[in-house]
């Protein structure tokens, strides 16, 4: 798996020029599911991300989580963070899981963060998706965790 993680006051999702998610402070989570990915890193990385700290606390200080600040998410499958660009100039995606299961997973991602107590909103698996958001900060993460 691999998610890009934005700190934002506000974003909206649309699919066709129809709004389909919205949330005000929090975090959007872009997430890719790698071919073998499983249950078990989708709750590994649902788990890190309800308490990564990103939030300034009353110093100033980025130090609090989104369960810390009441925020929300905005969880968006992108197959794309999977690409790999290391040869010529078009990527490949052969290492991102077939779409079936990468839904699955991604949906189950969803799911372990709501356990975590996090609000979670979705996008639309699959679809050309639209998506505004503005960052604060900004603050922008990219999290890979390795294999245990």
């Amino acid at each position: 798996m691999r998610a890009v993680i934005q700190r934002v006051s506000c974003a909206e999702l649309s699919v066709a020029g129809k709004s389909v998610s919205k949330i005000s402070y929090g975090m959007t989570v872009y997430l890719g599911v790698a071919k073998g990915d499983s249950e078990k890193e989708a709750a590994r990385y649902a788990k890190k991300i309800a308490n990564l700290r990103i939030f300034e606390d009353e110093n100033g200080k980025i130090n609090l989580s989104i369960k810390d600040v009441g925020g929300e998410i905005l969880l968006i499958s992108q197959f794309t963070l999977l690409a790999d660009c290391t040869r010529g100039n078009r990527p490949d995606f052969f290492g991102a899981e077939a779409p079936e299961r990468a839904k699955a997973l991604y949906e189950y991602t969803g799911k372990c963060l709501e356990a975590e107590g996090v609000p979670v909103k979705y996008g639309v698996f699959g679809a050309d998706m639209t998506i505004g958001q503005t960052n604060i900060g900004p603050v922008t993460i990219i999290l890979e965790l390795p294999e245990k």
